[in-house]
């Protein structure tokens, strides 16, 4: 699928399946994530740990078949705006968000509700970088795509 760059942000994200949190938290969020049924629309809800909240409708899109690098578009959303997308039937996942800064490398670690550890790499413009030796990887589930967030959510 040829996919427009002009708005999206793109993302080179590598995630790992982990078996322990590593240490390093430097704050935690809570996420709800709404996957529009029937769309590739993603509506999210952050509350960060100073109570903040913080409302989006995102859209993330492979670059191409098989492709690691995403194509992510993002809007932010008012109370109104949130009121009247969140009714659209959805699936929805919730995870709490751990961001480790730790060696000077930063990265997220979504805990899920059973318990599953999920650590996020974002590479930005660069090459992959090697996976910290602190990090307990069970496995890399980067090209799984039962592990995106659409699929955990139970599409």
């Amino acid at each position: 699928m040829d996919v427009s760059r002009k708005y999206a942000r793109i993302e080179r994200e590598r995630r790992f399946l982990i078996a322990s949190l590593p240490q390093g938290v430097a704050s935690v969020s809570s996420i709800v994530d709404r996957y529009v049924v029937g769309t590739r629309l993603r509506l999210r809800q952050v509350t960060t740990d100073d109570g903040s909240v913080q409302r989006k409708l995102g859209q993330k899109i492979r670059t191409s078949d098989g492709a690691t690098e995403i194509a992510h578009t993002t809007m932010y959303l008012d109370d109104a705006e949130w009121v009247l997308l969140s009714t659209l039937p959805s699936r929805v996942l919730s995870k709490t968000r751990h961001h480790i800064e730790r060696d000077g490398i930063s990265l997220a670690v979504d805990e899920l509700t059973d318990g599953t550890l999920i650590a996020e790499i974002d590479d930005g413009d660069g090459p992959a970088q090697p996976v910290p030796h602190w990090l307990d990887v069970i496995r890399d589930v980067t090209a799984e795509d039962s592990w995106t967030g659409v699929r955990l959510a139970g599409e």
